[in-house]
């Protein structure tokens, strides 16, 4: 099940019923066992989001196992280690997430902040940032490189500043499409990709 033809279902009994994440078909009694594999893929991706997006896979699809007293089995070929794997063993995404907090809390990421993008040529960022009023406490971060010979500056605010990070830059956008800017600027709030 997967890009070309996604199933629903699928008949129990006896089957290898081979998936890509987020297609798994629910089995008719759920499944006897449910291998999750290259987690590395998932686990790796230059994502924010990429842990909490992999554990809430993980448990969608284990979720369709059958129960252990039934026979049901959920392996994970994984570093053990890992807080998402410890999060799926122990059957608590609540742990993972209140770590994943605490961690983004001690970097100053979303969500503890807010936290906004601002991609395109180097000259269109440099002039959409000069007009915004940001508040007083705005941390501009950066430039990091972004794709296509862009790059990124990061503006990052407490979240009691975040209307007036969004006003900031939602009217330097408006200045700058007054004055027909001919290079476009990517604004962006609580980015999934910072890099």
């Amino acid at each position: 099940s997967g890009r070309e033809e996604v199933l629903a279902t699928v008949p129990g009994g006896a089957g290898l019923v081979i998936a890509t994440p987020g297609a798994e078909p629910v089995a008719e009694g759920g499944y006897g066992a449910v291998l999750l594999l290259d987690s590395w893929a998932l686990l790796t991706r230059a994502d924010l989001r990429a842990g909490e997006e992999t554990l809430r896979r993980w448990l969608a699809a284990a979720a369709l196992a059958r129960p252990g007293s039934a026979g049901g089995r959920v392996v994970v070929v994984a570093d053990g280690a890992l807080a998402p794997v410890q999060a799926l063993l122990r059957w608590d995404a609540a742990w993972f997430a209140a770590r994943e907090l605490a961690e983004r809390r001690e970097l100053g990421f979303p969500p503890a902040v807010k936290m906004a993008s601002v991609t395109g040529p180097a000259e269109a960022v440099a002039d959409l940032l000069a007009g915004a009023r940001l508040p007083d406490d705005a941390e501009v971060l950066g430039p990091v490189p972004a794709d296509e010979g862009r790059e990124r500056m990061l503006v990052r605010v407490p979240r009691a500043r975040a209307a007036a990070l969004a006003e900031a830059l939602h009217g330097a956008a408006g200045q700058r499409s007054a004055r027909k800017a001919a290079d476009p600027v990517r604004l962006q709030v609580d980015p999934l990709s910072l890099f």
